[in-house]
């Protein structure tokens, strides 16, 4: 309440002896030495205003005046603020904080916490001070407002006030356990979901954009099948606020660990560039399933001679040659496990090609008569070839890659060739070698560079190089 001034004049005439007042000082007032001042007990409001006083110094003619203001106060008690509500709702409500007290020309201080509060764009305050009115609340206006009334004689403090703001939900976050996209199936997932809320905000669950039966902020999921693939979201829900908010989706994967990786062809025995076999990489269980060939510890990549399909669990080698024997094995893959097949051996026959004629281990065809002469004939094939021997044309009774003769004379010169068969490629292959056998010191040119002068009398396997 305001200040209560009441102005009065109150003549006092008294003399060293005696004191002259009103009625309504009656037992109230009294003289006091030194001379001139003067007590005044038990002040109502009433007492305050202005006092004037006469001095008359004994018998002299002249007086002396003088005057004084009092102002009487009433102590500040019973402070208490009263707010319109309490219950409120951010960026919605407003309210209004209201101090009485009792007591006379009171002053206000607001404080929120141990903050003072002071007029703002959001803040005004009225009544002298003693109304707070704060517009559109935030969380942050949730106090303890005290209201702090005081006068030149004493203050007083009010009891702490708090407000109810309910904010949110906002900042939604949702995490998974353990955190990473793929999880195979059979194990456990742990999701939560937390968001800033007041009050603490529900939560709903969807799977993708499909509400799900659970509700809480943890969804726990066991024994996890494929079908729980997809995309999980959490909705937060406000009550009070009437707000929501969906956190991103976080995408799950339940995928089958690969088990019994096994190795086929839909044949194994191969004739080189005339067959394309097919290898195809199995699994008993297993899903998103990644393909890895390796012949021997090479990996094997597509290009015009290999075929992969199938998503990469078939691979076809087109006209087989004899470098795709393996082994092979098939690698397979996904995110949460992998596995290995045994090594699969393909049987591919080839030649005969590439073959070599040799006598006594050198690469000569003239010899002394009298000598002995180991002749080796050479090819590559699989499986091995048939080799017979022929001299002039006509076959020996002789197979096998080795042909030995004793004791050469001259009438066993002439051409001999070393015919090879492979009966799984139906193919074959001959080499001819003329071999010259003579009695006395002859010097035939072998011109096959570099060239050579071989003189068999001299020895058999002496030569002057040209």
């Amino acid at each position: 309440m305001d200040s209560l001034h009441i102005q009065c004049i109150l003549s006092v005439v008294f003399t060293l002896t005696g004191l002259t007042h009103g009625a309504e000082y009656e037992g109230r007032i009294s003289l006091m030495n030194p001379p001139g001042s003067l007590e005044l007990r038990n002040l109502t409001l009433n007492d305050s205003g202005e006092y004037n006083m006469n001095i008359i110094p004994g018998e002299q003619p002249q007086q002396q005046t003088g005057d004084c203001r009092l102002v009487i106060y009433v102590p500040i008690s019973n402070v208490v603020v009263t707010p319109t509500s309490t219950d409120l709702v951010e960026f919605i409500s407003s309210v209004k904080l209201s101090c009485s007290s009792s007591g006379s020309s009171p002053s206000f201080l607001w404080l929120n916490g141990s903050s003072e509060v002071t007029a703002s764009e959001r803040v005004q305050i009225t009544n002298g001070g003693s109304i707070l009115t704060i517009i559109i609340v935030t969380r942050y206006d949730q106090g303890p407002f005290r209201c702090n009334v005081f006068n030149p004689i004493n203050a007083d403090v009010s009891d702490p006030v708090d407000l109810s703001i309910s904010y949110g939900p906002e900042n939604i976050n949702l995490t998974i356990s353990p955190s990473q996209k793929y999880h195979n199936k059979g194990s456990d997932i742990n999701m939560a979901c937390s968001a800033v809320s007041r009050p603490s905000a529900l939560f709903y669950w969807f799977v993708n954009e499909t509400s799900y039966y659970s509700t809480g902020p943890e969804l726990r999921l066991n024994n996890i099948q494929k079908n729980h693939s997809g995309n999980y979201s959490c909705m937060a829900y406000n009550n009070k606020t009437q707000r929501n908010q969906t956190s991103s989706p976080a995408l799950v994967l339940v995928l089958e660990a690969i088990s019994n990786v096994t190795l086929k062809a839909n044949q194994i025995n191969l004739v080189e560039v005339n067959d394309s076999p097919i290898l195809s990489c199995l699994v008993s269980s297993g899903s998103s399933l990644s393909f890895l060939w390796l012949n021997g510890t090479s990996e094997v990549s597509a290009n015009e001679r290999v075929e992969l399909s199938d998503g990469g669990s078939n691979l076809t080698l087109v006209n087989v040659t004899r470098y795709d024997q393996g082994p092979f094995r098939c690698n397979v893959s996904n995110a949460v496990s992998n596995g290995i097949s045994q090594p699969l051996n393909l049987n591919i026959s080839y030649g005969p090609d590439s073959m070599t004629f040799t006598v006594n281990g050198q690469n000569i065809t003239s010899f002394l008569a009298g000598s002995n002469l180991s002749m080796i004939c050479s090819t590559q094939s699989n499986p091995p070839a048939q080799v017979q021997w022929a001299f002039r044309g006509e076959t020996v009774n002789k197979a096998g890659p080795l042909l030995e003769l004793y004791s050469v004379s001259e009438d066993q010169s002439g051409q001999y060739s070393c015919l090879a068969f492979n009966n799984h490629t139906n193919m074959n292959s001959t080499i001819t070698r003329n071999i010259s056998i003579a009695s006395e010191f002859v010097c035939t040119e072998l011109c096959q560079p570099p060239c050579f002068y071989i003189c068999p009398k001299a020895h058999p396997s002496f030569g002057l190089s040209l």
